[in-house]
């Protein structure tokens, strides 16, 4: 499905933007794109530094001794296997997820980059807590507000970037949040393998090391101006234009302009964002913005990402060696991304979901084949089978890399109107945060438990997921931000459930709308002008 076409037959008015990509836009979506930075060195660091001695030792006794144990076959499988270990990683993420909904409100009440700063400030707070933690209570008082700041970053910067960026690249540049991502994971990783040969304090310059990438996301946040969306939504008119004809390159943006202040008037009728997502006109938008990171993190890839260190060591490899293959995998993570970034916006957001899928589910399948049946009665995998475990995991990172990984984040924050894209958003950091922290404190114990099956479950809901996309997720490739809603109108399936018009009014604030009022009045006035659904 055609954006260009879907548009044009539907009475959109893209074709009518002016401006060019400058170098402005480009810089800004860069600065805020470092918001990923601050969450992909978490993911990155956390499975390094569980795996240390020196960490274990001061706060995981009973895991270190189990380490020191010597084990054979099957039973490799339960060395990490304790509660307050996986606590110690998932908190960020419950944190997160709580901080996501205050993050929701101050992102649509002062604009997106309050947002990024208070991300940075608290990725900070924690990054110092964490690195001079001397009890367990104090490391898992840093993790929660590493877990706000994640929480604040994760809402403002894939919204920013979204309404930031031109239609033609958007995704491109949306993307760049995946990028840093995958740069901190591997930064990360790096740090580890370096830090792990440091005793007994190793773990502490890890974990203080998050202070970088705060430092340099609140730094930029001061630089960055607000979106012009933001701006015209909170009833500044003149600087939102202004902002509007900087980053197009051009004075010329009456269209666009036009198209965003309607957007504005529509999002400030409404009073209870949360209530209007349950509305049928933004069903879908509702379905994917809790679906998608539902499947994002049932990929399995925080099996890796989190546990990477952890996870080699416990298939056979030696300490040196398990951080030296999170390394690698870190590497083809990154490396990955830029074909993502390259391919998005000309072959379009489905055709990467549908290979990834593909390229995860039987890459998946053969990790869990190989393991079940050369690990499973050997206290270590032979190399040459344990350098072939190593290449099929960058496979399925690679695919993740350049589908469920960026695009997770990209369509859901393209895909809301601007009446409750703060609320959207809130939603799927939410949902990514609840099953991050569900996956991230259930791992260890899926481990023990499902041992090499632990890899054929997933490979299973890559296959849902997959057939998901096929049936149900549109093309939103080159389509403007603010005339999503004609992507829903002509899909097969939602356009069942989608209002062919505007005739499904915003309820105001005290009573039912009335359709003789002037915003009524004029959404019809829209719906004619827009002509009917494209079946």
């Amino acid at each position: 499905m055609a954006g260009g076409a879907l548009l044009s037959s539907q009475g959109g008015r893209s074709d009518q933007y002016q401006g060019r990509t400058t170098i402005y836009v480009v810089l800004a979506c860069v600065v805020a794109a470092s918001g990923g930075l601050i969450f992909g060195y978490d993911i990155g660091i956390s499975g390094g530094v569980t795996s240390m001695d020196d960490f274990l030792e001061k706060f995981f006794p009973v895991v270190y001794r189990n380490k020191q144990k010597p084990v054979s076959g099957n039973a490799h499988y339960c060395k990490y296997d304790n509660q307050g270990l996986t606590t110690f990683t998932s908190s960020l993420y419950l944190a997160a997820l709580i901080a996501s909904f205050v993050a929701a409100w101050v992102t649509k009440r002062y604009g997106r980059r309050p947002s990024i700063l208070l991300g940075g400030l608290s990725f900070l707070v924690g990054a110092v807590l964490t690195g001079a933690a001397e009890n367990i209570e104090m490391l898992i008082l840093g993790r929660i507000m590493l877990g706000i700041g994640v929480g604040f970053g994760n809402q403002a910067v894939p919204l920013y970037l979204s309404e930031l960026a031109p239609a033609k690249i958007r995704g491109a540049m949306n993307i760049m949040f995946q990028l840093a991502i995958t740069i901190g994971i591997l930064c990360a990783n790096l740090i580890n393998y370096g830090t792990a040969k440091i005793t007994p304090w190793g773990w502490r310059l890890s974990l203080a090391l998050a202070g970088v990438p705060a430092v340099f996301m609140t730094l930029g946040g001061f630089f960055l101006p607000d979106t012009p969306n933001s701006l015209i939504e909170r009833g500044r008119h003149d600087r939102g234009r202004k902002v509007l004809q900087k980053v197009r390159g051009t004075e010329k943006v009456d269209v666009e302009y036009e198209d965003i202040v309607e957007a504005s008037q529509k999002a400030n009728m409404v009073k209870h964002p949360y209530k209007n997502l349950l509305m049928s006109k933004n069903r879908p938008q509702l379905v994917m913005s809790i679906l998608i990171p539902f499947f994002q993190q049932l990929t399995g890839i925080n099996v890796i990402m989190f546990y990477a260190p952890v996870l080699f060591e416990t298939i056979g490899f030696g300490h040196d060696a398990s951080l030296y293959s999170a390394v690698i995998t870190g590497a083809v993570n990154l490396v990955s991304t830029f074909i993502s970034i390259i391919t998005v916006d000309k072959y379009g957001r489905r055709l990467l979901l549908l290979e990834g899928g593909v390229q995860m589910f039987f890459s998946q399948i053969v990790i869990g084949i190989v393991l079940g049946v050369k690990f499973s009665s050997s206290s270590n995998i032979p190399k040459g089978w344990a350098a072939f475990v190593v290449v099929l995991i960058c496979i399925y990172v690679s695919a993740f890399a350049w589908s469920w990984g960026p695009l997770g984040w990209l369509i859901p924050s393209e895909i809301y109107p601007l009446e409750t894209r703060s609320a959207g958003q809130s939603i799927t950091v939410s949902v990514n945060m609840l099953f991050t922290f569900v996956i991230a404190q259930a791992f260890l114990k899926m481990l023990c438990t499902f041992k090499f099956g632990v890899f054929l479950f997933f490979a299973g809901w890559v296959l849902i997921m997959t057939i998901f996309v096929y049936f149900f997720v549109p093309e939103t490739k080159n389509v403007p931000i603010e005339e999503m809603m004609l992507v829903w109108r002509s899909h097969w399936f939602w356009k069942r459930i989608v209002p062919a018009d505007d005739t499904e009014f915003v309820k105001p604030a005290g009573g039912a709308a009335d359709p003789e009022a002037p915003e009524s009045r004029q959404h019809l006035q829209m719906a004619e002008k827009n002509g009917p659904a494209m079946d």
